[in-house]
């Protein structure tokens, strides 16, 4: 008998994505950004991202059908982001799949969108080993998990207690004058600078820190760091040399982010490693975190880069999870929260 068909909804922030998934085969893929909307505005705007999402899904969930070569009378359920992100945001994508499902007759399923990036992973890489430890990097998250079944156990290990990595990337971005979004500019501007070339502070890694906090990350104290470097260097009349600084920031980043998800796998006794969540893009810690598992003997599992990103795909293959083990579907009355935790993985 052939694995159900699921669509996916994504509308956390501001991007709209739909797919369609078939067990772990991506089938359809379609997203629409509101990013451009922003800019002008140096970061998301609730109300802007909500109108353009309007705008967005109706477009969006023909053009992933289209893509991939189905109607909506194949889809045999539907999944929705329930949650984490922008209030208006989220009401729009489960309105919207609420009236599909409603109007198919199929079951609907709301998903936490934090697990449904880790999920994301099993579309180029296949079922995620049991158990195995995942380190969730994005705008607004910084999370290290260990997932002993995506559909229904996860637990959180450590989180930012400040700042997470992606809103740091983000303010030493507005610092350097770089557009937004500051993280895929910075990047590419590290890629031509010299790592090494200042130290930054690496947040909670100091003996006293990783007693209470082994497993949490903080990098408020970085991006103030970088704030002042750059505002001595002006008031001293001296050139701001933006790729060094942007690379050492970089390299600051990624060495806390690999050096406490591996420290988690060896300390749980995992093998296994797991990097999702748009920061995942981020040449540097791509490259740390492959030469540190290998050097550890952990394997590591990052997604292509456009499954990193918030995605319709990621949505769907969360839902086809929780289908393939028989959970029950939400409500038609399923509301959304802003502020769901990573341990409800479905609502």
């Amino acid at each position: 008998m052939s694995e159900p068909v699921v669509l996916g909804i994504e509308s956390s922030c501001d991007e709209t994505g739909v797919a369609l998934v078939r067990g772990t085969t991506l089938l359809g893929d379609c997203l629409a950004s509101s990013v451009d909307e922003h800019v002008r505005f140096g970061g998301v705007v609730p109300e802007v991202a909500s109108r353009a999402h309007l705008e967005a899904i109706i477009p969006t969930i023909e053009r992933a059908c289209d893509d991939a070569g189905l109607t909506l009378a194949d889809v045999d359920a539907v999944a929705v982001t329930a949650g984490p992100g922008l209030a208006g945001a989220l009401m729009v994508g489960v309105s919207a799949a609420k009236a599909v499902a409603w109007a198919l007759d199929k079951p609907l399923y709301g998903v936490n969108h934090l697990c449904a990036h880790v999920c994301a992973d099993v579309l180029d890489h296949g079922p995620l080993p049991e158990p195995t430890m995942a380190l969730l990097v994005s705008g607004g998250h910084t999370d290290l998990l260990i997932v002993r079944d995506i559909a229904s156990d996860v637990t959180a290990l450590g989180r930012t207690i400040d700042d997470a990595a992606g809103e740091a990337y983000d303010k030493v971005a507005r610092v350097l004058g770089v557009p937004y979004p500051g993280g895929p500019h910075l990047d590419r501007l590290a890629q031509q600078g010299d790592p090494t070339a200042i130290r930054f502070p690496r947040g909670l890694t100091s003996a006293r820190d990783m007693e209470k906090h082994r497993f949490d990350f903080s990098f408020s104290g970085l991006k103030t760091a970088v704030v002042r470097w750059v505002q001595e260097r002006e008031r001293d009349g001296l050139d701001v040399p933006l790729a060094d600084v942007a690379a050492s920031f970089s390299a600051a980043v990624a060495d806390v982010l690999t050096r406490k998800a591996i420290d988690a796998c060896e300390h749980h006794g995992i093998k296994d490693l797991q990097i999702g969540g748009g920061v995942t893009a981020n040449t540097q810690l791509r490259t740390m975190a492959e030469e540190r598992c290998a050097a550890a003997g952990i394997s590591l599992r990052v997604p292509r880069i456009r499954l990193c990103t918030d995605n319709g795909a990621m949505v769907a293959a969360l839902g086809a999870q929780v289908v393939a083990r028989g959970l029950a579907p939400s409500s038609l009355d399923l509301g959304t929260d802003s502020s769901l935790p990573v341990s409800t993985v479905s609502v």
